[in-house]
């Protein structure tokens, strides 16, 4: 974070309190005027923060983009449920290419995971669990949900490979954000196939607008940090 983007982070923060204000006191309208403004901000920070062009960049542009396009999606759900699954398919992408982008990433370590990798493990019973917490509520959206789980646990996954691989601070950046990914897709699961869950509404934006915020940092740091000069001018 510096100067050129501290000010656009203030104001996701400002415009964050507002959509969540508008949740809680349940006004649609201020939620339309608020939420498709959150991942442009986020998009704007990082294009300020970072003005290089690499592969990394157009991964976490596009992972932003998607984003945004899930966002808009889910807003309109009410309207038909064609839109949960567009939204779903939005968020999927961006996981997707969130997992390119670890991927991609140059190792200048060995991984914490590589010496002790049942610690994977975890992860997996994790996503296990969820599945069976959800699984008599899904429907006919048992496939798409299986299939969201496997991706969000392998994000998460590919997010603590990176402890140890690269610096500290940008591979905790990477984890927190991909943890509250994780923590945020699985209480809108729950809070829509099990049962309400109390403040669900906040509750899913703060950890959802966070997770972006992390990897955005998380982004910012690897690239200032350790993407080789040979790879400054690749867009890809």
């Amino acid at each position: 974070m510096n100067h050129k983007n501290r000010w656009i982070f203030l104001l996701l923060a400002i415009i964050t309190a507002v959509d969540i204000y508008g949740i809680t006191s349940d006004s649609p309208l201020l939620r339309y005027l608020t939420k498709p403004l959150l991942m442009p901000l986020l998009i704007l920070a990082f294009v300020k923060g970072h003005d290089r062009k690499s592969v990394y960049s157009r991964l976490l542009i596009s992972g932003l983009f998607f984003s945004w396009l899930g966002d808009i999606f889910l807003m309109m759900e009410g309207i038909d449920g064609i839109y949960f699954i567009l939204g779903l398919s939005c968020f999927l992408t961006a996981h997707i290419l969130y997992i390119s982008y670890f991927l991609k990433i140059h190792p200048l370590g060995k991984s914490f995971l590589q010496q002790y990798p049942f610690l994977l493990l975890l992860v997996g019973i994790y996503g296990a669990g969820l599945l069976y917490l959800l699984w008599p509520g899904l429907g006919p959206l048992k496939i798409p949900v299986v299939l969201y789980a496997i991706i969000i646990c392998t994000m998460l996954s590919l997010a603590l490979w990176q402890y140890k691989r690269i610096d500290t601070k940008t591979a905790v950046l990477f984890i927190a954000g991909a943890t509250l990914f994780v923590l945020s897709d699985s209480l809108l699961a729950i809070h829509k196939f099990r049962q309400p869950i109390p403040y669900g509404g906040m509750l899913i934006m703060l950890t959802y607008v966070a997770a972006q915020f992390f990897i955005v940092l998380g982004s910012l740091s690897h690239q200032q940090q350790h993407v080789p000069q040979g790879q400054l001018s690749y867009v890809s």
